[in-house]
């Protein structure tokens, strides 16, 4: 659906070009265009590295365990049933750890095995899924990896002078999450 979508975009455009008479133009545009895509992919290639490196050293070392453990506590509190099981609590806090680190690419694997363990636990375990999808959409953030490497390839002379701002929004988003989640947990368990 999305490759139909840029397609008719991509001849919406050639189409407007031939009747205005701007093809030398569209044609620099579409080239230019394409040089900084690839410029911004490279540049934050190396940010993502970084950060891969950094987990898998966490994973070797045992740090993500002892990290998984000291989540524990917390993660039951959240997740009651889910972080009974070894591998889902694993899961579970190796995608919290990547949202606070604020690595949106390295939470998503993480994220997924969690997702897929909790679809097995059943009922409570859905519940408990559609809290995920929450902390995961809101992502409380202490250190915004990702976006000071976007910031930084776009020349910011300071790529995390943006941290006080992401810290309260995401505190806020969370907080938000939480209690909707919460309320209408409750709502639906009164009126089913």
């Amino acid at each position: 659906m999305l490759n139909l979508l840029f397609s008719l975009l991509f001849l919406l455009s050639l189409f407007c070009a031939v009747l205005t008479g701007k093809e030398t133009e569209t044609g620099r545009a579409l080239l230019d265009g394409a040089g900084a895509a690839l410029r911004f992919c490279l540049d934050i290639t190396g940010s993502l590295c970084l950060w891969s490196a950094l987990s898998e050293l966490l994973a070797q070392t045992g740090l993500s365990g002892r990290l998984s453990s000291a989540l524990r506590p917390l993660l039951r509190r959240l997740f009651p049933r889910s972080a009974r099981e070894d591998g889902i609590c694993e899961a579970l806090s190796e995608n919290l750890s990547a949202n606070l680190l604020g690595l949106g690419n390295a939470a998503t694997p993480a994220g997924v095995r969690a997702a897929k363990g909790m679809a097995a636990l059943g009922e409570g375990g859905r519940e408990e899924l559609a809290l995920l999808v929450v902390l995961n959409t809101a992502s409380l953030q202490i250190l915004p990896g990702t976006i000071a490497a976007v910031r930084a390839s776009a020349g910011a002379a300071s790529p995390f002078d943006i941290m006080p701002a992401v810290w309260l929004s995401s505190a806020v988003s969370v907080g938000a999450g939480l209690t909707a989640a919460f309320l209408l947990k409750k709502l639906w368990r009164c009126y089913r």
